[in-house]
């Protein structure tokens, strides 16, 4: 299958960029920036990430094109065009600020195929704090805003080029376009990536890779594990072994609606019970991250003791996504949270590992989940953290907090599925873009605020506060209410919510569950802040 390949130098949009080719139905994979795949014949294109790094800084990450110029077409974003420009003896300069937000290009050439069918005065998106102040020998610039004379640029009778400005990002208008003229026009993709294809092609391999061995999958009630479990259901049938462990911090009646929902689809599924060994160990743990890995730990203990009763199994399974991958630890080294479904398991349990989601992001597992012909009710679930209500409770664990917390939830949650708004314009495309089912009338479409946001929850904050109920004074506790849209989770809005959605919320929580009498709603994006809290 031919793919584009996207040499990552340690972007927090890399990732991005691969969506947004991925969404012109093309394949690519994105690869650390000094492993490109120069023995694989069905690459047909690359393209250079930017980095949290400058060209002339000592940590930099270089790597020798030689092998690739002449041969594929490269396009170089931010520090991709810098990388290139300084290697090919021009000049990258710190700018006088920081050039960072949106700008426009204030000239550019129309015959460039890289830029054609691009608006006059189209927005592009900075993020750099170096800027190319001459470009090398045999280059010329193709565009320029009011503030970066060489915003774009192209090597003379070379199909290489290099913008400074992002075009993976949404704030910049055209960027699509301008990844498609590169993918699909100056490269020569046939745009044949599809879901279904993905299906038909992963079941193969999954076919081959396993023959005729037993998987052991741990399912989490998640879109993730489910879409996972069905692409092997498909490849092995009953070959396939699913576990599904109770860590006590599920939503309210999670475990046994899933159950239900497992059966109905024919998987087979053993149930473990196993809230009372996490809550001892959790017992006065309030820092985040140890709690992470005390319920990676546990999850891993409990997991492996039913896996061993399976002692015909040669594989593990896991529903890790892209995103997962690329937080647990990026290219620079920085861990931003541990996720207990990203290592650890086989070296302890030594099977081998099947990962078929690794390169997918989620509204991806999610049209896969689709093709599969998957209940929409799964399809459509929000993310929800491996840990469970434990990194939605500041503080320590305790069965009462936990009960308080999962009676706000399921209030929050079933209030979002049942509150219907009409969407048109914009905000209907972007629905109907994600893939939410929903029919068009009069330029119009009716869905659920839960439709509408990529992921919600409520926090229990380690805080208690003054209240009136009735004639009495209250000293009871606080939740923030948790809601943002996203596409791919890299990057987040908070949801702005009805305000007469959230005065009913806000009252029903207070009013029905005790221990409960202040409601906040948390309005931060991603970044600065995480979706999750802890």
């Amino acid at each position: 299958m031919e793919k584009i390949i996207i040499l990552d130098f340690g972007s927090q949009t890399t990732q991005l960029i691969g969506r947004r080719v991925r969404e012109l139905d093309m394949f690519c994979e994105i690869v650390p920036y000094n492993k490109f795949p120069h023995d694989d014949p069905d690459v047909i294109g690359v393209i250079l990430s930017g980095s949290p790094f400058s060209v002339y800084d000592e940590r930099a990450f270089k790597v020798d094109l030689s092998n690739i110029r002449g041969r594929l077409p490269i396009l170089g974003i931010c520090y991709g065009a810098q990388f290139m420009a300084h290697t090919g003896g021009g000049k990258v300069e710190p700018a006088g600020s920081r050039e960072y937000g949106r700008a426009n290009l204030a000239a550019f050439d129309h015959d460039s195929p890289l830029l054609q069918g691009l608006d006059d005065h189209t927005q592009v998106w900075m993020s750099h704090g170096d800027t190319i102040t001459q470009l090398p020998d045999h280059c010329h610039k193709i565009a320029s805003t009011d503030k970066v004379e060489f915003a774009a640029y192209q090597f003379d009778n070379e199909r290489v080029w290099g913008v400074q400005f992002h075009p993976e990002v949404f704030h910049t208008v055209q960027g699509t376009q301008l990844l498609k003229n590169f993918v699909v026009d100056i490269c020569g993709g046939h745009q044949t990536w599809s879901p279904a294809s993905f299906v038909e092609t992963t079941v193969a391999e999954l076919k081959e890779q396993i023959g005729n061995d037993r998987v052991i999958l741990g399912l989490s009630g998640g879109v993730d594990s489910s879409v996972c479990a069905m692409l092997l259901h498909r490849a092995i049938g009953p070959n396939l072994t699913c576990i599904f462990v109770d860590h006590g911090l599920l939503r309210k009646n999670e475990f046994q609606n899933v159950m239900r929902d497992y059966e109905g689809l024919g998987l087979n599924v053993i149930g473990v019970d196993a809230s009372e060994k996490f809550f001892r160990e959790l017992e006065g743990v309030t820092e985040p991250e140890r709690k992470r890995k005390i319920i990676g730990a546990g999850f891993i203990d409990v997991f492996n003791a039913e896996a061993q009763k399976i002692t015909d199994a040669k594989w593990l399974a896991q529903g890790t996504i892209y995103p997962d991958r690329i937080e647990s630890l990026s290219i620079t080294g920085m861990v931003i949270k541990s996720h207990h479904n990203v290592g650890g398991l086989p070296e302890k349990m030594h099977l081998k590992l099947c990962e078929p989601l690794k390169w997918l992001f989620k509204d991806e597992v999610r049209r896969v989940g689709r093709q599969l012909g998957m209940p929409e009710h799964l399809i459509t679930r929000h993310p929800f953290p491996g840990p469970g209500l434990a990194v939605r409770i500041l503080g320590d664990i305790t069965r009462e907090k936990v009960r308080v917390l999962q009676e706000a939830d399921d209030i929050f949650i079933q209030g979002l599925r049942d509150w219907k708004v009409k969407l048109s314009g914009e905000d209907a495309r972007k629905v109907l873009a994600a893939g939410v089912p929903a029919n068009m009338t009069n330029g119009e479409i009716e869905v659920s605020l839960y439709d509408q946001t990529w992921q919600a929850g409520v926090i229990l904050l380690p805080i208690k506060s003054v209240g009136v109920m009735g004639d009495e004074r209250t000293y009871e506790r606080a939740v923030a209410l948790r809601a943002v849209t996203s596409t791919d989770a890299m990057t987040a809005d908070w949801a702005h919510l009805p305000y007469e959605f959230m005065a009913k919320v806000s009252n029903d929580i207070i009013n029905k569950v005790k221990g409960v009498n202040r409601v906040c709603y948390d309005i931060s994006s991603k970044p600065p802040a995480t979706i999750e809290w802890e």
